[in-house]
């Protein structure tokens, strides 16, 4: 994505040729059919514990993280298009038609997701329709690299509309408690980003009156704003420091994320245990469906 000829994702690859040869977290890869990390190698939906089947590849870890869906190419372009107001494409992935997806997570659905350019703003819209005879948990999400390229990460100030910052434990899972975000962040509209080290969760967000929350990144005169629609009611906010353990590359430490999610961080099985109350299930037949947005200035 580039504004007035300036990058504002991270994206570490000249071409997508050698995104394919060697594929990772950047630009804004969606996480799916859950988003962060499990307790366990398995989740619970509906009162059952589904187990994961580890020997057919597409899961590892004893936390698993992002699902599986990150880098897949099974994704079909559905319409291409563009009027006097914006331009946007469409692409469809038929969940339900891979086995080895549906052997871990057997909730047949569909993902439509449109990108969609206009007034200056990215939307990025995604809709899920159950075709299972049971309720989906929703738990997906997106892990958008942000990078302004006017000054380095230690100048950056950040903004999260958030309330609730939820604890982790050493494995980076909720236990369950939360604390107002003003403990972590004394002024939360004006965060100086060279003071932490990011990886935390948020949620109880702040919506203005179009329902949306708002994320920001200000540099020397660049800025970033992200707009999360309602139904994303979580937000993680991911920007290691550089050198530090968490940071995937030491090549380029300048680079924030702003997640939305649909839930928080084990949010399928915390539900389960009764130490989440927010996980959102989508009933049979029926869609879910809501939109983030990329907003950009002082480019």
């Amino acid at each position: 994505m580039k504004v007035k000829d300036q990058d504002v994702l991270y994206f570490p690859y000249a071409d997508i040729s050698a995104f394919r040869g060697r594929p990772r977290l950047s630009g804004i890869p969606f996480l799916g059919p859950w988003a962060n990390r499990l307790d366990e190698q398995a989740f619970y939906a509906n009162g059952k514990r589904y187990a994961f089947n580890m020997d057919l590849g597409n899961i590892s870890g004893a936390h698993p993280i992002h699902g599986f869906l990150s880098f897949t190419d099974k994704w079909k372009v559905m319409e291409v298009k563009a009027d006097k107001n914006g331009a946007w494409v469409t692409s469809r992935l038929e969940f339900y038609r891979e086995p080895t997806w549906m052997a871990q997570f057997p909730f047949a659905h569909t993902i439509e997701m449109t990108y969609r350019l206009s007034e200056g703003a990215l939307e990025v819209k995604l809709r899920l329709q159950n075709l299972s005879s049971e309720p989906m948990p929703v738990s997906i999400g997106f892990h958008p690299y942000f990078q302004l390229t006017d000054s380095p990460r230690e100048d950056w100030t950040i903004h999260i509309g958030a309330k609730k910052h939820w604890l982790l434990n050493g494995d980076k899972i909720p236990t369950g408690e939360t604390a107002p975000i003003e403990q972590m962040f004394p002024a939360p509209d004006r965060i100086l980003l060279k003071d932490y080290n990011l990886d935390d969760v948020f949620s109880d967000l702040v919506h203005d009156a179009d329902g949306r929350a708002l994320m920001s990144v200000v540099g020397k005169s660049q800025k970033l704003e992200v707009l999360l629609g309602s139904k994303y009611n979580t937000v993680v906010v991911f920007s290691p420091q550089p050198h530090s353990s968490t940071n995937p590359t030491d090549a380029n430490p300048n680079f924030i994320c702003f997640e939305p999610m649909a839930g928080i961080t084990d949010a399928l099985n915390l539900a389960y245990h009764k130490l989440y109350h927010e996980l959102q299930m989508l009933p049979s037949g029926e869609i879910w469906q809501e939109s983030f947005w990329i907003r950009p200035s002082g480019f």
